[in-house]
């Protein structure tokens, strides 16, 4: 059976944190800032918040994953906390409070795009799309894309293992839209570049 085309951004696997926060940190995010979904790499801006990254790193590297947020609703009249931040529905004087995972050891599952990983690509460094998220229930469309596996050292991920059990979403380990372990290789947190 061939894997399901169904991204779901970056899900934490492994870190050195403990429960129940793991090593999520606060972040501010840009005001009026596009939607960033759960699972979701963002990258900063510089006005020193961060933004949902585009694909396109900069030599900074990326911020970290998105996790959640918390903002007083102007339309709910109330503080919300929510796993998608919908990039809007705050007054410009409020500031939004994102949290994300940015520690260098942290790990991630992610799903591959239709060229899928092989063994070949554990070691090497990859980019990302970053799809559609999902407003239902917050979760990311980011997926890693396989076709920029390389040696280069400005990509943000790098290929860890291939998931194998269980093999992909009722699928095979390999081939197109397999699961993949992640981690950091361009995070802002050990990066010496600034922005």
């Amino acid at each position: 059976m061939a894997n399901t085309n169904a991204p779901f951004g970056f899900s934490q696997y492994s870190g050195n944190g403990s429960a129940p926060t793991y090593e999520q940190v606060a972040v501010q995010i840009a005001y009026n800032a596009s939607a960033i979904y759960y699972g979701d790499p963002v990258e900063p801006d510089a006005n020193g918040q961060v933004i949902r990254s585009d694909g396109t790193i900069a030599a900074a590297g990326i911020a970290g994953v998105f996790v959640g947020c918390q903002y007083l609703s102007v339309s709910q009249k109330r503080t919300v906390w929510s796993n998608y931040w919908p990039g809007s529905d705050v007054a410009s004087s409020q500031t939004v409070i994102g949290y994300i995972i940015n520690d260098p050891n942290a790990k991630f599952v992610v799903q591959t795009g239709s060229t899928g990983a092989t063994q070949s690509t554990v070691n090497l460094n990859i980019g990302f799309d970053i799809g559609s998220g999902n407003t239902a229930n917050g979760l990311s469309g980011a997926f890693a894309d396989v076709t920029t596996a390389a040696v280069t050292t400005t990509l943000p991920f790098r290929v860890v293992g291939l998931v194998v059990d269980p093999p992909g979403s009722a699928g095979t380990e390999a081939g197109a839209y397999n699961r993949i372990i992640v981690a950091f290789n361009n995070v802002t947190t050990q990066n010496a570049t600034g922005i």
